[in-house]
Parts: structure tokens; C-alpha cells; sequence
């Protein structure tokens, strides 16, 4: 995907900020539709990947733009990107592409918005092909991801489906393998939660379908990925600051991120003497989806106002956590590690 030479126009595929009232709103990115699931590979020379020219924003001047406030709003599960009011920033025009992860192959569960989206975008970006998992209902999402592969030069394979589903989860893992050749990274990544004041308003059903989705698909994901990945390959979860330090409206999800957390370090012990690499990404608050689902109008509105940065993170600044961890050329020598990303928070654990 392009980025820019100049430090003042505007960023590409038409991801502006402009104001709106009091708040800064992100326009939809551009991009034609298309009826394929798979683009032609990216040019190539030497037998390499080659990346494009990527024109930089400046990535000062696009930390500095990034909204310190939400409109309160709301939305029924699962969420859907395309509805909301002021747009996660996920195409990281600020950042440089350099053929880290050129002739991978990635699945990303939950690749279809959020940090999902940001992270095909820039495993893309990096040359790998990429193939997303998410709800049949998240469609619209899942294609605007799509373009993003596809505008990188990359193929992208859409699996739509029920991660709470191990049977789906083992037959997504031989479609990649299938119809993209391989499989040499993963990244557990969807979620569910919803906030709840008292443990008593969690019911069994709730509770199951946060673990199920949560941590059960992580563990499913995995023991199908790993029959096909070879030495160097790299699995990533996706944990949370709520495992970490819990949440008091978060009693289940908080369980199952930190589930994640140790998952994360005792598969990565197990895998050592394979070479494969398995860490964490924890955010703080980011603005994705999964928050207007699961709060009130009200409280969206006041989402990572607590954060020394008084804002929350956007799904182009995790991104780069998961390229570095998936990248042997930058974390080689790092496994079993959960990297808390808390926009100035430092008490994690």
C-alpha cells in the first residue's frame, strides 16, 4: 500500500483526519471493490519479494493526529468497523516496509477489523500472503481488509466462520495450507467480551462463549498449525492488559487473557527445541469494535481517557509489535514473552 513523501498532505487511501464538531473523525479507506479472494503476487525480482515504492508519512505529525476522544455510540455484536463514528486508524502510513516476512504465509483469527486488519495490512506490506478469519456476519469488514492485502501486491484468503467451532478451526488451518501452499505464522487474535458489573450477570452461556472464543480457539488454532509449521515459523496470541492486572467489569475476559498469558509462555517452553517462537501481544485500550459492542454509549465515550496518554491506542500502533515477533531477521532470540503495549502505563504485572 502507498505511503507519502510529503509531511503535510494527505495520507493515503483517502485516510485524512478531519474535524467534526469537537472531534477528530478518520474517513473509510478507498479502494475498489473486487469479486476475487486473491490478488497476483507482488513483483519480484532476483527470486525475492521486492516491496513497493511506499511514499512515508511522518510519523510524528501521525502520532500527533491520532483522537484523544470517542463519540459515545454503540453497537450489537460482534461489531462492525464500517458502522462506526470516527474510524480506528489502521494503515499506518508512517510506517516502512522491508521485506521481513517476504514468502510467509499468515492466518490472523479476527484479521477481518482492528488490530486484525492493522496486522494483514502490514504482514502484507512485509510480503507475506495472508489469509484472515472472521464472523460471516463481518463480511463488509473482512473485504476492506481484503483490498489492503490486495493493494500491497499480496493474495488474501477469506475464511469466514465460528472460532468457538474446533471443527472450523482445524479445517481453516488445511485451507491455508491448502490454497496458500503453507502456513508460517499465526496469530491468534479474535475475541469477545462484554462488560458486566457483578459476576452474578454473568451466566454460563456468556462465560462459555468468552472461553471458547478466547482461549479454546487459541489452543485449537495452534495444534492444527503446528502439524504444518517448520523451524522458524512464529505464533502470536493476542493477550491484554486485563490479564495482567484484571478488570472488575471484565471478570471472564480478564481470565482468558490471562490464560493466554501463560499459554503463551508454556507453549513457547514446549516448542523451544523445534525453533518455533510463540509470544504475546497485551494492549492497553485500542480503539477498535470489541469496545462500542460491549459498553454503554456513555463509557465509549470516556474509553482510555485513563491512560497517561489520555487516550487509547490505535490498531496501526500495535501492528508493528506483531511484525517484530513474527520477523526471525528482528526477534530470533525472543520467545514465551508478553509485550504489554499500555500507552504509558508501566505497573503491568
Amino acid at each position: 500500500m502507498p505511503k507519502r513523501d510529503d509531511r503535510t498532505s494527505t495520507p493515503p487511501h483517502g485516510d485524512p483526519l478531519r474535524e467534526e464538531g469537537t472531534e477528530r473523525h478518520a474517513a473509510p479507506p478507498a479502494g475498489a471493490a473486487s469479486n476475487t479472494r486473491s490478488a497476483p503476487p507482488a513483483s519480484r525480482k532476483s527470486g525475492g519479494y521486492e516491496p513497493r515504492a511506499e511514499p512515508r508519512a511522518d510519523p510524528e505529525q501521525r502520532a500527533a493526529q491520532h483522537p484523544t476522544k470517542m463519540p459515545a455510540q454503540h453497537q450489537e455484536e460482534p461489531g462492525i468497523e464500517a458502522e462506526l463514528r470516527l474510524k480506528p486508524q489502521w494503515e499506518a502510513p508512517s510506517y516502512r516496509a522491508a521485506g521481513k516476512l517476504e514468502g510467509k504465509v499468515a492466518l490472523i483469527t479476527g484479521g477481518d477489523s482492528g488490530i486484525g486488519r492493522a496486522v494483514a495490512n502490514l504482514y502484507a506490506r512485509e510480503g507475506a500472503d495472508v489469509a484472515i478469519v472472521y464472523l460471516p456476519v463481518e463480511q463488509q469488514d473482512a473485504d476492506e481488509t481484503r483490498r489492503a492485502v490486495e493493494r500491497a501486491g499480496r493474495r488474501c484468503l477469506q475464511i469466514p466462520g465460528d472460532v468457538t467451532d474446533s471443527a472450523f478451526c482445524r479445517d481453516a488451518v488445511e485451507r491455508v495450507v491448502q490454497e496458500l501452499g503453507k502456513l508460517d505464522i499465526l496469530v491468534n487474535n479474535a475475541a469477545h467480551q462484554k462488560d458486566k458489573q457483578a459476576i452474578d450477570e454473568i451466566d454460563d452461556a456468556e462465560f462459555d462463549k468468552t472461553f471458547k472464543t478466547n482461549i479454546y480457539a487459541y489452543f485449537h488454532f495452534a495444534k492444527a498449525a503446528l502439524k504444518h509449521m517448520q523451524a522458524g515459523a512464529s505464533i502470536i496470541n493476542t493477550g491484554s492488559i486485563t490479564g495482567l492486572e484484571g478488570a472488575k467489569t471484565l471478570i471472564d475476559y480478564s481470565a482468558t487473557k490471562g490464560a493466554i498469558h501463560a499459554f503463551t509462555k508454556s507453549l513457547a517452553q514446549s516448542l523451544v527445541e523445534r525453533r518455533i517462537r510463540v509470544n504475546c501481544v497485551a494492549p492497553g485500550p485500542v480503539w477498535t469494535p470489541l469496545n462500542p459492542q460491549s459498553k454503554p454509549a456513555d463509557e465509549v465515550a470516556e474509553f482510555g481517557q485513563d491512560t497517561p496518554y489520555k487516550r487509547p491506542g490505535q490498531p496501526e500502533e500495535m501492528a508493528p509489535a506483531y511484525v517484530f515477533f513474527a520477523s526471525t531477521a528482528d526477534s530470533s532470540y525472543v520467545t514465551g514473552e508478553v509485550l504489554a503495549l499500555l500507552g504509558g502505563d508501566t505497573t503491568a504485572g
